[in-house]
């Protein structure tokens, strides 16, 4: 299985095409099976967030499978409840402790917080940079004028990255800018639920699906992974898919090495826009919906509550 990778943000960094998510990853020996598999194989590139419980997941994953933590790309979030001055510096400390690392390779806004002004946020980002506890800066589930807005915060730092929604049934950041935005300025999209949280094989999905699987069918693979390569044909995009067993790590790492042809990213295109009407809702709701929850300061403790996996936060 070959490794693909691809230049981080505007830095001489390069990092898998595809990495290793674990939002919703379940800390049991499965999980840490999965990971160690994937490292094994070559793919060092992790996501987590302190908001997942799954950052002692991940250093165990590290430390099990002895590998050096210069060796493993590891990305992490800050919730926005956290987006003080202060708490950032601490809740930044807590997930190093948890990682069982001195440096976070990239750090990242998990959401926009519009209840603490984006300057302080940001200084503090810069700080930990020049501190050397965190080595990029990232955002994530920002708009192109929300991304724009924090860029403008740094003194001498770049955000390299945006982590958003996206899959071909999910395709939002096409619709809004966001991709178009990225692939001109440089910037590493970061898709999380590549697979649309297995939205793709609903039901309702079936026509779509059953075009995928043909397409699928010609390189000998499957639609999920059919479903990645035409994610990871877009430039400035890498994704995080989730893999809770073993199978699933080498069934997406073997994805990396497909190369789809022209003609079929365009196919693909044209089945996933011919099946709009399937296209699945984003995880984060509607443009309004998101624009109204940035600006309430309770909606990030229900979410806590509600998708946290940490209990400490």
């Amino acid at each position: 299985m070959a490794i693909v990778y691809k230049r981080l943000g505007k830095t001489k960094e390069k990092i898998p095409a595809l990495g290793m998510g674990t939002w919703q990853m379940s800390v049991d020996g499965g999980s840490l099976a999965a990971l160690k598999k994937g490292l094994a194989l070559g793919d060092g590139f992790i996501d987590t967030a302190e908001i997942y419980g799954t950052e002692e997941l991940v250093g165990s994953a590290i430390k099990d499978e002895g590998e050096d933590e210069n060796d493993v790309f590891i990305a992490s979030k800050v919730w926005p409840s956290h987006f003080k001055y202060k708490e950032v510096l601490h809740a930044c400390e807590q997930s190093l402790k948890r990682l069982g690392v001195k440096t976070i390779d990239l750090y990242q806004l998990h959401w926009p917080n519009y209840t603490v002004p984006i300057e302080e946020t940001m200084a503090a980002m810069e700080h930990l940079q020049k501190e050397g506890k965190i080595r990029h800066i990232g955002v994530s589930n920002f708009t192109v004028k929300e991304f724009q807005e924090a860029q403008a915060c740094l003194s001498y730092s770049d955000i390299v990255s945006n982590q958003v929604e996206y899959s071909i049934i999910m395709r939002e950041p096409e619709k809004d800018g966001l991709l178009e935005f990225c692939e001109k300025e440089g910037v590493t999209l970061i898709a999380y639920s590549p697979l649309a949280s297995g939205a793709l094989f609903e039901r309702r999905r079936a026509p779509l699906l059953k075009e995928l699987e043909a397409i699928a069918a010609r390189y000998g693979k499957t639609a999920s992974q059919i479903s990645l390569s035409w994610l990871i044909s877009h430039e400035p995009v890498v994704a995080i898919p989730k893999a809770s067993t073993v199978t699933h790590t080498e069934q997406n790492i073997a994805t990396m090495d497909i190369g789809l042809l022209a003609e079929d990213i365009a196919e693909l295109d044209e089945v996933s826009s011919r099946f709009r009407k399937l296209h699945h809702t984003p995880l984060a709701g509607s443009p309004l919906t998101r624009k109204i929850l940035k600006h309430t300061k309770f909606w990030h403790k229900y979410a806590e509550r509600k998708y946290g996996g940490n209990k400490n936060l």
